[in-house]
């Protein structure tokens, strides 16, 4: 039986495969939209738990021991870490990294184009309106859907 802290690969390439797994996964929730993971509903959590089971096999392959997973974790966290520090220093990057807002509704009309190009239903904007306490798109000033997902609502009148 081999043991716990033994691994099927040098430790470095734990390092290397968990960075490349989350700069990767970083690239394709990028390309996925902000809404991939705006709102946490079933398909989510369902996407959520699919990707990390996939994601396990990229970042220690066959290894049955203790010590590389950790070091796969660590250092997908160390990754995690080293970005939030770039993007707190530079704007740029920051924006790279998060994106753009998007105008919603602005003075109170749809903008249906950018509700089609970044797949809000009008349900799911619906919602966000009578979460602010908004009965109509009249009332609204602005809207956008912001590069983490959440949809934010100024009423009219700065009233938010």
């Amino acid at each position: 039986m081999p043991s716990l802290l033994e691994m099927s690969a040098p430790w470095w390439t734990y390092v290397v495969r968990g960075v490349m797994t989350y700069a990767g996964l970083l690239i394709l929730l990028r390309l996925a939209g902000k809404r991939a993971f705006g709102e946490m509903s079933a398909f989510d959590v369902i996407l959520l738990v699919l990707v990390g089971g996939v994601l396990r096999t990229a970042i220690i392959g066959d290894d049955k021991g203790f010590a590389g997973p950790f070091i796969g974790v660590a250092s997908i966290l160390a990754a995690d870490k080293l970005l939030a520090w770039a993007c707190t220093r530079s704007a740029t990057f920051n924006r790279i990294m998060e994106g753009f807002p998007s105008l919603l509704i602005s003075a109170g009309r749809r903008d249906r184009d950018e509700l089609l190009s970044q797949n809000i239903p009008d349900a799911a904007l619906d919602r966000a309106l009578h979460a602010a306490g908004v009965e109509s798109d009249g009332s609204v000033f602005a809207a956008r859907l912001e590069p983490n997902g959440k949809i934010t609502v100024v009423k009219q009148g700065g009233n938010n």
